[in-house]
């Protein structure tokens, strides 16, 4: 496996010095479609499911999988609709604390779960509801005057961190849900010796997001990271055995696109800042990597979603 992930890095370095950058593209492209299309199937085999339900840690590119997966769901007779959990956080003063006084949004109860339960019964029974957004950086749920209701052979793909916790969705029955995980699964080697886990293609993905749309710095991302790690562990990895299907949301051409956005970015976090070895290791990683530009990125990329230029509704 160490060699073939070796390979793996010198292979995208030689593709893209070669000029073929398009085609490492289309490979991980294919590669999240394949997945895509067999999650589907099995959906589709499964008549009574309802509400498909797709969870994952930060950064896994949850919100465009879903829209992707909705993509395919349709093309093989369903009649989707994408939503995030997103969007039914509590408004800032009412998230959960840590212990250090800071808001805990990786809590399942930063979601208002009242509402969300009594949105998805009225759904489930062909009800029309308010549709929430949840506005980041005012940090409030907010209501445009959007509405949705639900066809009868609809079915819901609501996607966000919790979505696996059947706290959530405690009211529909088992045979109503189908539960994927999805998260970056494939590691790589460097060199043999260091290897690249997949929590670093999330916080980057992160660093990326939260710098262009949450107005948070790379060092405010850094900061907290490790705080969002351990949300994971307790909120999000213990409900991954309970899913149906897992989707790898690796690209083999991530890192030298996400070089080409942010390499230059990483000046902005001063010498003497406590991020800046978690910064200089990160630089380390992307430096095996030439930068893939961007322009080689379809606008349906699942890296999309950090980077910006998204066709989906992913801000």
């Amino acid at each position: 496996m160490i060699e073939e992930s070796k390979r793996r890095v010198a292979y995208i370095n030689e593709m893209i010095e070669a000029g073929k950058a398009a085609d490492i593209v289309r490979e991980g492209e294919q590669y999240h479609a394949d997945q895509l299309t067999r999650i589907a199937r099995d959906i589709c085999s499964r008549e009574n499911v309802r509400v498909i339900l797709i969870a994952g840690p930060s950064s896994s590119g949850k919100t465009s999988t879903s829209h992707k997966l909705c993509l395919e769901l349709l093309a093989q007779g369903k009649q989707p609709v994408a939503l995030s959990l997103d969007n039914w956080y509590l408004n800032g003063t009412l998230i959960p604390l840590q212990v250090d006084g800071t808001k805990d949004y990786e809590s399942a109860y930063a979601i208002d779960l009242n509402q969300l339960e009594a949105d998805l019964n009225a759904l489930v029974d062909g009800k029309e509801i308010a549709l929430p957004t949840y506005n980041f950086a005012e940090e409030k749920r907010e209501y445009p005057g959007e509405t949705l209701s639900l066809e009868k052979e609809a079915v819901l793909v609501m996607e966000g961190i919790h979505a696996l916790n059947p706290i959530l969705t405690r009211h529909l029955s088992d045979e109503h849900k189908y539960k994927i995980f999805a998260a970056p699964m494939s590691p790589v080697s460097l060199d043999g010796e260091t290897w690249i886990p997949t929590y670093v293609h999330r916080l980057l993905r992160r660093m990326c997001r939260d710098c262009r749309t949450r107005g948070k710095s790379l060092q405010q991302t850094l900061a907290g990271w490790e705080s969002v790690r351990e949300g994971e562990v307790k909120w999000i990895e213990p409900f991954r055995k309970e899913a149906n299907a897992e989707f790898d949301t690796s690209m083999i051409y991530e890192l030298p696109a996400i070089r080409y956005v942010m390499e230059r970015a990483f000046q902005s976090i001063p010498l003497e800042a406590d991020e800046y070895k978690a910064a200089e290791r990160l630089l380390y990683y992307l430096s095996f990597f030439e930068p893939l530009a961007s322009s080689f990125i379809p606008r349906t990329s699942i890296l999309r979603e950090f980077i910006g230029g998204s066709q989906f509704n992913v801000g």
